[in-house]
């Protein structure tokens, strides 16, 4: 497993990056003689276990516990709750937003670095170095169909860090669309239908969190900074694979033969992504430009028009499915980069390989929040023929 930089360590109080001569923290202050470690942020957590079939996994999932603590005894979390020690200063307690009454320094949060692992994926989501917040999520669930095989979801989101409110916009896409998923597939609603109608859902719950603003100009209701977030989902039922998006969170697909192309199965509603297709500039050139991010789709009360994209393959041969958001694959953006920091033993060890590209990126920097769901693409059976 790869690790942070054997030169970087990291203040236990505020989780900013240090070098070891540092004896404070250059951003919170806090004496790094009276501060323990801060553990090893790549090595194994707490984890939730397994839901039942049908049941979504948010992060965080119910049960789990942030990397970074023990289980308090409420069974929230650890140093970073209401009530307990600060782990900056030592002197102050943690009041109920988390934040330490004496010294002022917010405290490791539950959504900090959450895990999920499950039959037919896996799913890691970490705050990553520079941002004081996690605004990405995810969601998990397994269902099964009307004839009896088992369908395999995950859904990712990446809160707008402009608009107000990310982190609750992203959890509510999450958990809508994961909700709305499992309902329809049950039902037995082909997956790429209800994946465009699970996507509506999960716009209208983050348009749901928008708080009115002033009439324009004769003009409907306007919405002041509302909360914003992308999305990307991802469906296994048998032989077929079901992608959906809005926004510039990604899906890849990574074979075990690695002789074999893999595929980015996603095209971003991004200001980068236009360029390209418009053949203004070369994919290199857009992504370099400081506009390259700039989304052009998006769930939220200001969005002008939500349309889902939707897309259906029948992969003929073993290999991972990945959806993530951008601070994963900033650091590895072709879908060669990507296969080439996924581990060859990533099909049977999805946890594992969410670890690794979370490390891969941490390593990079870190500069964004980071999550990733990983769903193994089973063996097709012996004598069935690819579509």
């Amino acid at each position: 497993m790869s690790q942070l930089p054997p030169q970087l360590t990291v203040c236990a109080a505020c989780r900013e990056p240090l070098e070891p001569a540092d004896n404070f923290c250059g951003r919170c202050g806090a004496d790094l003689s009276a501060v323990p470690p801060a553990p090893d942020r790549t090595g194994p957590v707490l984890l939730s276990g397994a839901g039942d079939a049908g049941d979504c996994s948010l992060a965080p999932p119910a049960g789990a516990v942030p990397a970074q603590t023990a289980q308090g005894p409420d069974g929230t979390g650890g140093a970073g709750t209401s009530g307990r020690p600060c782990g900056g200063c030592r002197s102050g307690m943690i009041d109920k937003d988390g934040y330490c009454e004496h010294c002022g320094h917010a405290q490791p949060r539950e959504r900090d670095h959450m895990e999920h692992e499950s039959a037919g994926v896996a799913a890691v989501s970490d705050r990553g170095l520079r941002h004081h917040r996690n605004e990405d999520a995810y969601a998990v669930a397994g269902a099964e169909l009307p004839g009896g095989g088992p369908a395999v979801i995950a859904v990712v989101s990446d809160g707008v860090s402009s608009a107000a409110r990310p982190d609750e916009a992203s959890a509510a896409a999450t958990a809508a669309a994961c909700e709305a998923l499992t309902a329809a597939l049950t039902r037995g609603e082909p997956p790429r239908e209800a994946t465009h109608r699970a996507i509506l859902r999960a716009a209208e719950a983050v348009s749901a969190l928008a708080t009115p603003g002033h009439p324009g100009r004769g003009e409907r209701l306007r919405h002041e900074n509302a909360p914003a977030c992308t999305i990307v989902s991802a469906v296994i039922t048998g032989d077929l694979l079901t992608i959906g998006w809005v926004g510039d969170s990604r899906a890849y697909w990574v074979p075990d033969d690695r002789s074999t192309q893999p595929a980015r199965l996603t095209e971003d509603d991004s200001w980068a992504a236009q360029m390209v297709a418009a053949g203004l500039m070369s994919e290199a050139e857009a992504y370099a430009d400081e506009r390259a991010h700039a989304i052009t789709g998006w769930l939220g009360a200001d969005a002008y028009e939500v349309e889902p994209h939707t897309a259906s393959y029948h992969p003929d041969r073993p290999g991972v499915v990945l959806v993530c958001s951008d601070g994963l694959w900033n650091y590895a953006e072709s879908a060669e980069q990507m296969a080439d920091i996924v581990p060859a033993d990533a099909r049977t060890r999805p946890l594992e390989c969410a670890r690794r590209l979370l490390a891969h990126a941490l390593d990079g920097g870190g500069h964004d929040n980071v999550t990733v769901a990983v769903l193994p693409f089973p063996e097709r059976p012996h004598g069935a023929g690819s579509a």
